[in-house]
């Protein structure tokens, strides 16, 4: 089998336990519908060294996915990160040579029961991993959640060189500011449904060569899998997904967004699937 554009899942998290009673299951599933290449964010000190090791491990095996490293101190977990896990980062990235800085950001959400975690250290972390990843010339892969604004203004500060917005659902105003920036923005599992009609005429709205492709798996399934474990093998419905929004082929939607990517990644995606 092969196929001309393969894809690439540029956000999994198949370090996650979820994936444990079958990941060589998953990444077979995978290479069989053309995902060939998957970036892996770590999202905290605890998890850096088990998402290395499972990218290293597959990044050469016949027959499955590469899998690239990202490291990162994710928002959501702020209240464990440590200012020390900042120079960890900072040196773990001159050791291993991730193919980004992620999954980093912010993350402002509030609902009627609990109130934002500490936006203020959430700042400082996230400027301090920006700050690292021009310092190592690494684009961004960046969680965001109510806080488009604060989030616009210190990449602006920073001038990084990209990177992609992570499950973007903003405006059309700020994915243009973000695009600006030389920022890729992410669509997953939540463009598959119908319902998701405000997302939908955004991506209609936005060029194909400002879209990558992602799944947050194990988090954010596709409707066709509805209340699922979420998997890099269902790349495939985004890709449709888009394709329907834009009117365009689906051979098209995974030539430019793999290609997005590769850009933006500085690596040379797998080409074809094995016979």
């Amino acid at each position: 089998m092969s196929t001309p554009n393969p894809m690439m899942d540029t956000h999994c998290h198949l370090d996650f336990p979820d994936f444990d009673p079958d990941r060589d299951a998953v990444l077979e599933s995978c290479y069989e519908h053309g995902v060939l290449d998957i970036i892996v964010p770590a999202v905290s000190a605890a998890t850096w060294q088990r998402t290395r090791e499972l990218c290293q491990t597959h990044q050469k095996t016949p027959n499955r996915p590469r899998l690239h490293l990202a490291v990162g101190l994710h928002p959501m977990f702020i209240e464990q990160h440590q200012p020390q896990d900042l120079s960890e980062l900072d040196q773990l990235v001159s050791q291993v040579q991730p193919v980004a800085i992620g999954e980093i950001g912010l993350d402002f959400y509030r609902s009627n029961t609990h109130s934002v975690i500490d936006p203020d250290k959430q700042l400082a972390f996230f400027d301090k991993q920006l700050m690292i990843a021009k310092h190592h010339d690494l684009p961004v892969i960046i969680h965001n959640r109510k806080a488009h604004d604060p989030c616009l203004s210190l990449l602006a500060e920073t001038g990084l060189r990209g990177g992609i917005i992570h499950a973007f659902n903003g405006s059309i105003q700020q994915a243009q500011r973000y695009i600006d920036l030389g920022f890729l923005l992410g669509f997953g599992g939540m463009l598959t449904f119908t319902r998701s009609s405000k997302l939908r005429d955004l991506v209609r709205q936005l060029p194909l060569q400002s879209i990558v492709l992602e799944t947050d798996a194990p988090d954010m399934t596709v409707a066709a899998h509805r209340g699922e474990r979420n998997s890099p093998a269902y790349l495939h419905y985004v890709r449709d997904a888009v394709a329907e929004i834009k009117q365009v082929s689906a051979d098209e939607v995974a030539r430019v967004t793999t290609s997005n990517a590769r850009r933006l990644f500085a690596f040379h995606t797998a080409d074809t699937l094995s016979n």
